[in-house]
């Protein structure tokens, strides 16, 4: 079995000797779908060229035998002047973005959290992968698909149902007696009062409801093996959500009880969290203790698209801004979708976020496309309309935001300025933000 390690949007060649091309990888989340990684093969080697999606999966027609994985490391070195790559001399010229970090930072935002579904893709039903435990990014992205899930079960109340208990009544009785353990817990004691019966109960301590309890604690578990995962505030805010309809629920749950749990379809929304506890529990092999131990992990084959985290992350830096109540997010209109709608007082903009470093040059060619994709989203009758603008020669302004690793900003305090006006435009903007970073010589150490 053979890893092939690539970073994300690079072509790079390996030997193989296997000579037919293997179809593409598609992330089919998109509208259209997306190319993950493509392939050629050529006289004994095989070129891989990858996109803006990090993650692994297995070469199609070779599962089971060869699989990549892309991580995402972006190059810091471009042309002042043009913006093209410039190929790094040195590792330490590749910066790896951290991606969980940005994930959680993006989450603290309440808006953001209802446009994760088309950031992933988890392929079950494909063979699993072995990865490196911080090689393992999907296992959070689950937590919180399951997390929302028990937010919304929380919302709209913890389902109550009859479920059977084990008591030691004293001086009385209910329901069935079990003789075998009053004669071994009371008689052979002397506790001639007291009599264990099994009864049933009504109340929120039902299977499911202890199910999801159990898969919240492996989740803190889990969350305590990486620095500062489990304070970032997403999770803090989630967990003193859901914790006090718990509280009455007990974690006691068999083995048997989890693997041939069935689901009663009369409640729908438990559907998709009982699948997401299951799979939690099934990773970790039912075992609390194994998490802390854990140096590799098997993981389901899977894409994240950075295009889409990057835009996601780039929505909380706007909202945390002092305009962040005049901003809009994914308005849609004629089958186009714009980012971000700004609606100013005095004037109001489009804004796209494109994961692009390359934007660092003045005459990057990309650069010349997408401001002519965005100046298209600028000139639609619908948004000018929605942004209420009457004068039909006012000419709307335009921002593009992407990554800048080096001189980037971490807080937007303003859209426009005459240092990140674009040259060759008018009332065209582009603005740099930094992104979370991985230290890679520490985290090696």
């Amino acid at each position: 079995m053979r890893p092939f390690l690539l970073r994300e949007h690079v072509y790079s060649l390996f030997d193989f000797c296997e000579g037919v091309n293997p179809p593409d990888i598609l992330f089919k989340k998109r509208r259209n779908d997306g190319l993950c990684a493509t392939f050629k093969s050529l006289e004994g080697k095989i070129g891989i060229s990858t996109s803006y999606y990090v993650g692994a999966d297995w070469i199609p027609d070779h599962v089971g035998d060869h699989w990549v994985y892309v991580e995402s490391k972006l190059n810091t070195k471009f042309d002042e002047d043009s913006g093209e790559e410039q190929k790094p001399q040195e590792e330490k010229e590749l910066v790896q973005i951290d991606v969980l970090k940005m994930l959680f930072q993006a989450l603290e935002e309440p808006d953001v959290r209802d446009h994760t579904k088309e950031l992933f893709e988890i392929k079950f039903d494909s063979p699993w992968i072995q990865l490196q435990k911080n090689q393992d990014l999907i296992s959070p992205l689950i937590m919180i698909q399951f997390l929302n899930q028990v937010k919304d079960i929380v919302r709209k109340g913890l389902k109550r149902s009859y479920y059977k208990v084990e008591r030691n009544l004293y001086a009385k009785v209910k329901g069935k007696v079990l003789v075998s353990q009053t004669i071994k817990q009371n008689l052979v004691k002397n506790k001639n009062l007291n009599t264990y019966c099994q009864y049933e109960q009504f109340g929120v301590d039902g299977l499911e409801n202890r199910l999801l309890k159990k898969t919240l604690t492996f989740i803190r578990r889990y969350l305590s093996t990486f620095k500062g995962l489990e304070s970032e505030a997403y999770f803090q805010e989630t967990f003193n959500f859901i914790q006090p309809a718990f509280e009455g629920v007990s974690e006691e749950v068999q083995l048997h009880e989890i693997k041939y749990f069935k689901f009663n379809p009369f409640y729908k929304n438990y559907e998709k969290a009982i699948e997401l506890a299951k799979l939690i529990l099934h990773r970790f092999s039912y075992n609390l203790n194994s998490i802390q131990d854990q140096e590799t992990i098997l993981t389901p084959p899977y894409w994240i698209d950075m295009s889409k985290l990057f835009e996601l992350y780039v929505l909380k830096l706007l909202k945390k801004s002092s305009f962040g109540s005049k901003i809009r997010y994914h308005e849609r209109t004629y089958g186009n979708e714009v980012d971000y709608l700004f609606y100013g007082d005095e004037e109001s903009l489009v804004i796209d976020a494109k994961y692009k470093p390359g934007y660092i040059g003045r005459r990057h060619q990309g650069l010349h496309a997408d401001i002519r994709q965005v100046s298209g989203y600028a000139r639609l009758k619908e948004i000018r309309n929605r942004l209420k603008l009457s004068n039909k020669d006012l000419l709307l302004g335009c921002v593009i935001i992407f990554p800048d690793l080096e001189s980037g900003t971490d807080k937007i305090e303003l859209l426009t300025s005459k240092n990140k006006e674009v040259d060759q435009y008018e009332k065209v903007w582009k603005l740099g933000v930094m992104l979370p970073t991985i230290d890679t010589v520490l985290s090696n150490l």
